[in-house]
């Protein structure tokens, strides 16, 4: 199971400083930087600049919402970051969440799956073949890129869901999770992934699970503030019901939290579980912050290909 740490722009750091925390990354032996796309600066820009900074580390994004970005858009902002990052990029898009999607930015939300298929079905011809003539529901595309690059990047989705675990399996290389526990992988997740591409004649896909990390001997303490901290992702319903499945009140139920063998043997589970890669969304505890989050990042740095 490879290892990537997340990264969220909040606007507490300025561009360098993220650049610079991928380079530092690399140089510690992580396999992955992950960049989130909610409210911040734009990922691909900050991936296509630190990939001109590094050269082994990989990239992905967990993930970019689908219904802003028209599929030509997005291939040729993919094409363009797989390019100035040698080949290492792997695109994370999703069709969000209907509060976004709806009440933000004023757009419909109607069959996110419908949505996704069809942009798939743009956008996958484009990073393919530089081409694609689809004329579907809601997209009607016929058009070219003529972006110069060797090989197209990985694209997985944020599925869920049984039809979206279907488009990833059959569409895609994977899918990468959030709020889903190591039950919900094993019986939910991998089962349906995984029956999808055998049906479709492709090969096994990647399961990236993203959890929310803290190495700390405070597990009660740490539990308590990633309930506060992120209180919101328990009540979006794609979410929720990943929740449920697990039988977990909250997102502090499914955060890995304890000592070193503790977290160790926590994600070992969830590899166990049939994850192929793990994203480590590393959150503080206690009065030095900063300890904790070191432990975490130290810890995660010994597990680099023993997992």
């Amino acid at each position: 199971m490879r290892i990537g740490l997340g990264h969220g722009d909040d606007g507490s750091q300025t561009l360098e400083q993220q650049i610079q925390q991928v380079v530092d990354e690399e140089n510690d032996g992580f396999e992955m930087a992950w960049f989130s796309q909610i409210m911040g600066g734009d990922t691909l820009t900050i991936i296509a600049l630190a990939g001109q900074r590094t050269s082994k580390i990989a990239f992905g994004t967990a993930v970019i919402p689908t219904y802003p970005r028209h599929p030509f858009t997005m291939a040729q902002q993919a094409l363009t970051v797989q390019a100035a990052t040698s080949g290492r990029l792997t695109l994370g898009i999703g069709p969000s969440h209907g509060i976004v999607i709806e009440n933000m930015w004023g757009m419909s939300y109607e069959k996110p799956a419908r949505h996704i298929h069809e942009y798939l079905s743009v956008l996958l011809p484009l990073l393919n073949e530089r081409k694609v003539a689809f004329n579907g529901e809601t997209y009607r595309v016929n058009g070219a890129i003529g972006t110069k690059v060797d090989t197209a990047p990985s694209v997985i989705i944020s599925a869920l869901a049984p039809m979206m675990l279907k488009i990833a399996g059959s569409m895609t290389d994977g899918t990468v999770l959030w709020m889903t526990g190591p039950k919900t992988i094993e019986t939910h997740v991998v089962p349906g992934i995984t029956a999808a591409a055998k049906e479709a004649g492709r090969p096994a896909p990647r399961v990236v699970a993203s959890f929310p990390i803290c190495v700390t001997e405070d597990v009660a303490g740490a539990r308590e503030i990633c309930a506060k901290f992120f209180a919101m992702y328990g009540q979006l319903p794609n979410y929720r019901r990943m929740l449920d499945k697990e039988g977990a009140a909250g997102p502090a139920d499914v955060a890995i939290v304890g000592n070193e063998a503790q977290v160790e043997q926590q994600i070992r589970a969830i590899a166990s579980a049939g994850a192929t890669d793990f994203l480590a969304s590393s959150f503080p505890v206690g009065a030095d912050m900063g300890a904790s989050m070191t432990r975490t990042r130290n810890l995660l740095k010994s597990l680099i290909g023993k997992v």
